[in-house]
Protein backbone atom coordinates (compact mmCIF):
# COMPACT_ATOMS: atom_id res chain seq x y z
CA UNK A 1 0.00 0.00 0.00
CA UNK A 2 1.25 3.12 -0.62
CA UNK A 3 1.31 6.40 1.27
CA UNK A 4 -1.26 8.20 -0.74
CA UNK A 5 -3.62 5.54 -0.69
CA UNK A 6 -3.14 6.13 3.01
CA UNK A 7 -4.69 9.00 3.26
CA UNK A 8 -7.59 10.17 3.16
CA UNK A 9 -8.61 13.60 1.59
CA UNK A 10 -12.09 15.44 2.74
CA UNK A 11 -13.40 18.57 3.57
CA UNK A 12 -11.44 19.26 7.06
CA UNK A 13 -8.11 17.66 5.47
CA UNK A 14 -6.53 21.58 5.24
CA UNK A 15 -7.37 22.28 8.52
CA UNK A 16 -6.02 19.03 9.78
CA UNK A 17 -2.49 20.06 7.95
CA UNK A 18 -2.55 23.72 9.06
CA UNK A 19 -3.07 22.49 12.22
CA UNK A 20 -0.55 19.67 12.16
CA UNK A 21 2.20 22.08 10.69
CA UNK A 22 1.51 24.41 13.27
CA UNK A 23 2.28 21.73 16.06
CA UNK A 24 5.55 20.44 14.33
CA UNK A 25 6.83 23.81 13.44
CA UNK A 26 6.46 24.14 17.70
CA UNK A 27 7.34 21.21 19.06
CA UNK A 28 9.24 19.35 16.40
CA UNK A 29 8.29 15.94 15.32
CA UNK A 30 8.92 13.68 18.60
CA UNK A 31 7.34 16.35 20.53
CA UNK A 32 4.09 16.42 19.02
CA UNK A 33 1.19 14.65 19.87
CA UNK A 34 -1.50 13.64 18.15
CA UNK A 35 -3.88 15.22 21.05
CA UNK A 36 -1.78 18.37 20.64
CA UNK A 37 -1.99 18.30 17.13
CA UNK A 38 -5.80 17.90 17.08
CA UNK A 39 -6.65 20.36 19.86
CA UNK A 40 -4.94 23.10 17.30
CA UNK A 41 -6.85 21.69 14.09
CA UNK A 42 -10.44 22.34 15.80
CA UNK A 43 -10.78 18.57 15.39
CA UNK A 44 -11.80 15.46 17.25
CA UNK A 45 -8.59 12.79 17.44
CA UNK A 46 -10.97 10.32 15.71
CA UNK A 47 -11.33 12.85 12.67
CA UNK A 48 -7.86 13.16 12.77
CA UNK A 49 -7.27 9.37 12.32
CA UNK A 50 -9.72 8.84 10.02
CA UNK A 51 -7.17 11.36 7.99
CA UNK A 52 -3.97 9.76 9.01
CA UNK A 53 -3.63 6.45 10.83
CA UNK A 54 -0.30 7.87 12.10
CA UNK A 55 2.08 10.81 13.09
CA UNK A 56 4.50 10.07 10.97
CA UNK A 57 1.50 9.94 7.91
CA UNK A 58 0.57 13.58 8.78
CA UNK A 59 4.28 14.58 9.15
CA UNK A 60 4.88 13.83 5.99
CA UNK A 61 1.53 14.89 4.14
CA UNK A 62 2.79 18.64 6.18
CA UNK A 63 6.51 17.96 4.88
CA UNK A 64 5.31 17.32 1.09
CA UNK A 65 3.10 20.31 1.26
CA UNK A 66 5.78 22.84 2.43
CA UNK A 67 7.97 21.19 -0.15
CA UNK A 68 5.32 21.89 -2.77
CA UNK A 69 4.70 25.38 -1.33
CA UNK A 70 8.57 25.98 -1.35
CA UNK A 71 9.25 24.90 -4.73
CA UNK A 72 6.39 26.74 -6.20
CA UNK A 73 8.05 29.81 -4.56
CA UNK A 74 11.51 29.09 -5.50
CA UNK A 75 10.36 28.40 -9.47
CA UNK A 76 8.01 31.64 -9.90
CA UNK A 77 10.88 33.80 -8.21
CA UNK A 78 12.85 32.75 -11.53
CA UNK A 79 12.81 34.67 -14.71
CA UNK A 80 13.79 32.53 -17.24
CA UNK A 81 14.57 35.26 -19.64
CA UNK A 82 17.85 36.90 -17.50
CA UNK A 83 21.54 35.83 -16.85
CA UNK A 84 22.52 32.64 -15.35
CA UNK A 85 24.60 34.03 -12.78
CA UNK A 86 21.47 35.93 -11.77
CA UNK A 87 18.72 32.81 -11.96
CA UNK A 88 21.09 30.55 -10.56
CA UNK A 89 21.83 33.12 -7.29
CA UNK A 90 17.94 33.64 -6.76
CA UNK A 91 17.40 29.92 -7.16
CA UNK A 92 20.61 28.98 -4.77
CA UNK A 93 19.36 31.49 -2.25
CA UNK A 94 15.87 30.00 -2.10
CA UNK A 95 17.50 26.40 -1.75
CA UNK A 96 19.95 26.98 0.85
CA UNK A 97 17.12 28.87 2.76
CA UNK A 98 15.13 26.05 2.89
CA UNK A 99 18.03 23.86 3.49
CA UNK A 100 19.09 25.42 6.98
CA UNK A 101 15.46 26.26 8.29
CA UNK A 102 14.01 24.57 10.96
CA UNK A 103 11.84 22.68 9.08
CA UNK A 104 14.00 22.05 6.01
CA UNK A 105 15.91 20.20 8.68
CA UNK A 106 13.24 18.00 10.52
CA UNK A 107 11.95 17.02 6.79
CA UNK A 108 15.35 16.03 6.05
CA UNK A 109 16.25 13.97 8.99
CA UNK A 110 12.67 12.07 8.86
CA UNK A 111 13.31 10.90 5.54
CA UNK A 112 16.81 9.76 6.36
CA UNK A 113 15.37 8.02 9.48
CA UNK A 114 12.55 6.71 7.76
CA UNK A 115 13.55 5.83 4.33
CA UNK A 116 14.72 2.23 4.82
CA UNK A 117 11.64 1.08 6.10
CA UNK A 118 9.33 3.62 4.25
CA UNK A 119 11.25 3.83 0.73
CA UNK A 120 8.34 6.26 -0.69
CA UNK A 121 8.91 8.61 1.85
CA UNK A 122 11.68 10.02 0.04
CA UNK A 123 10.36 9.68 -3.09
CA UNK A 124 7.59 11.78 -2.36
CA UNK A 125 9.61 14.37 -0.48
CA UNK A 126 11.68 14.24 -3.68
CA UNK A 127 8.87 14.91 -5.99
CA UNK A 128 7.08 17.41 -4.22
CA UNK A 129 9.81 20.01 -3.93
CA UNK A 130 13.85 19.20 -5.26
CA UNK A 131 12.58 17.06 -8.00
CA UNK A 132 10.57 20.27 -9.45
CA UNK A 133 13.35 22.24 -8.74
CA UNK A 134 15.87 20.38 -10.53
CA UNK A 135 13.06 20.14 -13.67
CA UNK A 136 13.10 23.74 -13.53
CA UNK A 137 16.80 24.52 -13.71
CA UNK A 138 17.08 22.04 -16.78
CA UNK A 139 15.01 24.15 -18.14
CA UNK A 140 16.58 26.98 -17.85
CA UNK A 141 19.85 25.75 -18.35
CA UNK A 142 18.33 24.63 -22.22
CA UNK A 143 16.98 27.99 -22.96
CA UNK A 144 20.20 29.29 -21.88
CA UNK A 145 22.39 26.93 -23.78
CA UNK A 146 20.41 28.08 -26.71
CA UNK A 147 21.28 31.86 -25.59
CA UNK A 148 24.60 30.55 -25.75
CA UNK A 149 24.65 31.87 -22.25
CA UNK A 150 25.91 28.66 -21.18
CA UNK A 151 27.89 24.88 -22.14
CA UNK A 152 26.27 22.29 -20.83
CA UNK A 153 26.01 18.08 -21.97
CA UNK A 154 24.44 17.32 -19.19
CA UNK A 155 21.58 19.24 -17.67
CA UNK A 156 20.34 16.80 -15.19
CA UNK A 157 23.89 16.54 -13.91
CA UNK A 158 24.78 20.17 -13.73
CA UNK A 159 21.08 20.64 -11.90
CA UNK A 160 22.53 18.31 -9.42
CA UNK A 161 26.05 19.89 -8.55
CA UNK A 162 24.93 23.32 -8.70
CA UNK A 163 21.99 22.22 -5.76
CA UNK A 164 25.61 20.37 -4.13
CA UNK A 165 27.08 23.22 -4.12
CA UNK A 166 24.98 25.42 -3.04
CA UNK A 167 25.11 23.04 0.32
CA UNK A 168 28.86 23.51 0.70
CA UNK A 169 29.89 23.94 4.36
CA UNK A 170 27.46 25.53 5.89
CA UNK A 171 24.73 22.26 5.62
CA UNK A 172 27.30 20.14 6.82
CA UNK A 173 27.86 22.46 10.02
CA UNK A 174 24.09 21.73 10.69
CA UNK A 175 23.80 18.25 10.18
CA UNK A 176 26.19 17.74 12.50
CA UNK A 177 25.19 20.00 14.87
CA UNK A 178 28.64 22.18 14.88
CA UNK A 179 26.02 25.14 13.91
CA UNK A 180 22.94 25.89 14.23
CA UNK A 181 22.67 29.95 13.03
CA UNK A 182 23.47 31.51 9.80
CA UNK A 183 24.65 34.99 8.93
CA UNK A 184 23.14 36.37 6.02
CA UNK A 185 26.56 37.19 4.77
CA UNK A 186 27.31 33.21 5.64
CA UNK A 187 24.55 32.38 3.48
CA UNK A 188 25.77 34.46 0.75
CA UNK A 189 29.39 33.81 0.45
CA UNK A 190 28.04 30.52 -0.12
CA UNK A 191 25.54 31.20 -2.86
CA UNK A 192 27.79 33.40 -4.68
CA UNK A 193 30.84 30.50 -4.37
CA UNK A 194 28.23 28.27 -5.81
CA UNK A 195 27.49 30.48 -8.38
CA UNK A 196 30.88 31.32 -9.22
CA UNK A 197 32.00 27.85 -9.26
CA UNK A 198 28.75 26.90 -11.83
CA UNK A 199 30.08 29.58 -14.42
CA UNK A 200 33.41 28.76 -14.36
CA UNK A 201 32.62 25.51 -15.73
CA UNK A 202 29.43 25.64 -17.93
CA UNK A 203 29.60 29.21 -18.55
CA UNK A 204 30.37 31.06 -22.26
CA UNK A 205 31.97 34.40 -22.72
CA UNK A 206 28.07 35.44 -24.02
CA UNK A 207 26.79 35.99 -20.58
Amino acid sequence: MTVESQIKKGRKYDQVIDGARTVFMADGFEGATVDSIAKCAGVSKATLYSYFADKRLLFMEVATCECGKQATAAIDSLNMSRPPAEVLHTAGTHMLGFMLSEFGQRVFRICVAETDRFPELGQRFWESGPGQVETTLRRYFTQAIERGELRIEDTSLAAHQFAELCKAELFPRLVFGMQTEFSEAERERVVDGAVQMFMARYGTQKQ
